[in-house]
């Protein structure tokens, strides 16, 4: 605990260490699953701050606690040339109503295809490939989940807009997602009744106060395959923090709607997120 104290300590200083030269905040920040965007929903933005002919290494935590329950998730990402992110992450989501967790392995990469986030008119465009596996599918297959393991392919559409709010930059973001997930993974994947992909919309919208404070919304469409409980979208309002180009802090209050049953579920959600 006391190294880890001290890294973020060194990396609250100015140029504590080397994290690239793209502009500050245009990284984002890292979602739930591992990858650079908002807090759920991944952007077309390639994570850290390597531009061409650098490379940039992140790790983040971040925790949602809502009523019932809580997720945990923790992770690495490697980002090549302003092109390639590879990332991983582990969930753990903690039944505390009813007892128990479910956890979740989630390998990722993401290719900017095409156009910039600042420098042109086309949007910058990414597609994204999450591989899920499931560690604890007991549960799951209980309440009618076909598989353990399954993938969630993603084409994002990201652009920062100058001058639009008072003065100030607005970030858009547009993702669609094939995926057979149900609650991102966690209740396993497909059903006996539902085994196909489904193609869902993410969006978020965020405006820069100043160069390293945003406010923005974030949503996410939900399948809806397991019949034991209604599947609902979700949502949140975010704050981001970029103290520098090594360390991030991002709040948010999310809205997940009824999760297995149990009641609508609001609460926070807190993310750290060091970058070199």
């Amino acid at each position: 605990m006391k190294v880890w104290l001290y890294s973020i300590v060194l990396l609250c200083l100015p140029g504590a260490a080397s994290a690239g030269s793209k502009i500050i905040a245009t990284g984002g920040v890292t979602s739930i699953e591992g990858n650079a965007g908002g807090g759920i929903v991944p952007w077309a933005i390639i994570n850290g701050y390597a531009s061409s002919d650098e490379w940039s290494f992140t790790t983040f935590a971040s925790r949602v606690g809502v009523n019932d329950f809580s997720l945990h998730s923790g992770g690495v990402a490697l980002s090549l040339d302003n092109s390639w992110e590879f990332s991983y992450a582990r969930q753990r989501f903690a039944l505390e109503s009813i007892g128990g967790s479910l956890s979740q392995d989630i390998f990722s990469v993401k290719y900017h295809l095409a156009g910039e986030l600042l420098y042109t008119a086309l949007p910058q465009i990414s597609i994204g490939v999450q591989h899920k596996r499931n560690l604890d599918f007991d549960l799951p297959q209980a309440v009618g989940a076909q598989s353990a393991h399954g993938t969630d392919v993603y084409l994002a559409a990201s652009k920062l807009l100058f001058n639009q709010i008072a003065g100030r930059n607005l970030l858009l973001n547009g993702t669609l997602r094939a995926t057979k997930a149900n609650q991102t993974g966690l209740l396993g994947f497909g059903s006996a009744g539902d085994n196909n992909y489904q193609l869902l919309f993410e969006g978020s919208a965020a405006v820069l106060l100043n160069y390293n404070l945003a406010i923005g919304v974030e949503f996410k469409q939900k399948p809806d395959k397991l019949a034991f409980a209604a599947e609902q979208h979700w949502r949140d309002i975010f704050i981001a923090w970029f103290i520098n180009k090594n360390l991030s802090l991002t709040g948010a209050y999310v809205d997940l709607g009824h999760i297995a049953g149990q009641g609508s579920q609001t609460g926070y959600y807190l993310g750290l997120e060091a970058t070199w």
